[in-house]
């Protein structure tokens, strides 16, 4: 490995070269047609800034989904969810954070990325062979615009896809809680005790044999004696077919009870009904949210449009910010990073709610917190120059 001298050196003979093969001719310009499209700078700064984005982002996601996830364990416990689909509602909610979360971890490794960089001086080899913002700002956008890109998609299309999935998912084992788990030879119990199953043996086609089945309702106690029992799925719901049994029904500490002989008697399990929806916005479509009038759902596309703008700001944000004075210590603007993206995250918290409110215009929920962030950007890159540099050039530029 490299020491931290020799890498400097290698990193300004590598911009040198490039600056060379440009062929500079300060009469005519630039030859542009010998500049490289991605410099090996480019290249160089992408990769270490991808590398620090897999493992800022995995660390984050992986936080953040653990504890959500142990909302769904709790309800496995207790029997509301099938362990065959927590598998399948852990990798949804990964998509779904995958996107929310991007912007953070996108902003703290440009942070780190070239907090390094100026940590050890890698940035002034760079500045003294020529470079300068724009050859920073290059570098970063290069992974920076495409990543933004992908997200569109993510925000706007995976991730509703896959929040709707986790509510089907959801519902679908909350209606058909009080049968899961049935299992020969051993009595189940469901409803907290109100409903009892025991199946002595279950075929290959699903099919079960010698089936004993104790359910209390409304101070009612019924018991049902079959031979044979199987799941059927009719327009009117899902149903378990008991076959050649009797049904026994009364009241505890009565004489009076029902006793009924059948060849076939059907339980409803499951009524069809719409799914219970406990985030239904997120899982709203986009193509159902453009044009609606209805501030929940402007304010839920402005979230999503807010995911992939996030990641343009922030990094653009990122980029200034990362320059250390000299006593700032290893990453000295970690901390201001961290408040600007807090307030940037409650703002826009409230400002969705304040649109959903009718507080504010829509358009202002829109543009508000971005014209934020551009904003700081401006103030950083006006720090970063010198204000009198700035007001300078911008008197040459209004001279001439």
């Amino acid at each position: 490995m490299l020491k931290p001298h020799l890498l400097i050196i290698q990193h300004t003979v590598i911009f040198i070269e490039e600056i060379r093969l440009e062929a500079v001719d300060w009469q005519k310009g630039y030859n542009t047609e010998r500049r490289p499209l991605i410099s090996i700078l480019d290249k160089m700064v992408a990769l270490d800034l991808l590398k620090t984005l897999l493992a800022v982002w995995s660390v984050i996601v992986v936080i953040i989904v653990s504890r959500k996830f142990i909302n769904i364990l709790a309800q496995a416990v207790e029997g509301q969810i099938s362990s065959e689909t927590l598998l399948s509602i852990l990798g949804l909610k990964t998509i779904i954070a995958s996107a929310s979360f991007l912007p953070a971890a996108l902003f703290m490794a440009v942070l780190m990325v070239l907090g390094r960089m100026y940590r050890d001086q890698e940035m002034s080899a760079v500045f003294s062979a020529g470079g300068g913002t724009s050859t920073i700002y290059r570098a970063v956008f290069l992974l920076v615009f495409p990543l933004s890109i992908l997200t569109v998609g993510i925000a706007l299309y995976v991730s509703p896809w896959a929040a709707a999935k986790i509510e089907s998912l959801i519902s679908d084992d909350e209606k058909t809680a009080d049968v899961r788990g049935i299992a020969a030879g051993k009595f189940s119990e469901y409803s907290q005790g109100d409903l009892v199953f025991y199946v002595e043996s279950i075929g290959a086609d699903g099919k079960m044999q010698k089936v004993f089945v104790q359910n209390r309702q409304h101070g009612k106690l019924g018991i049902i004696n079959a031979e044979k029992a199987r799941m059927q799925d009719l327009p009117d719901g899902r149903f378990i077919v008991f076959e050649h049994g009797e049904h026994i029904q009364g009241k505890p500490g009565d004489l009076n009870y029902i006793i009924e002989k059948f060849d076939e008697y059907a339980v409803r399990i499951e009524e069809k009904g719409s799914p219970i929806k406990k985030n239904p916005r997120e899982s709203i479509p986009t193509a159902q949210l453009w044009g609606s009038k209805v501030t929940t759902d402007i304010a839920e596309l402005q979230r999503r449009l807010s995911i992939p703008l996030g990641i343009m700001l922030l990094s653009f944000i990122a980029v200034p910010l990362a320059q250390l004075s000299p006593r700032g210590g290893v990453y000295g603007n970690m901390i201001i990073g961290f408040l600007i993206y807090f307030s940037y995250g409650n703002l826009a918290h409230i400002t969705q709610v304040w649109v959903i409110k009718e507080t504010i215009p829509s358009w202002l929920g829109a543009i508000g917190i971005h014209i934020f962030l551009l904003t700081i950007g401006l103030i950083l890159l006006g720090k970063w120059y010198g204000w009198q540099w700035l007001i300078i050039r911008f008197k040459a530029k209004v001279s001439a």
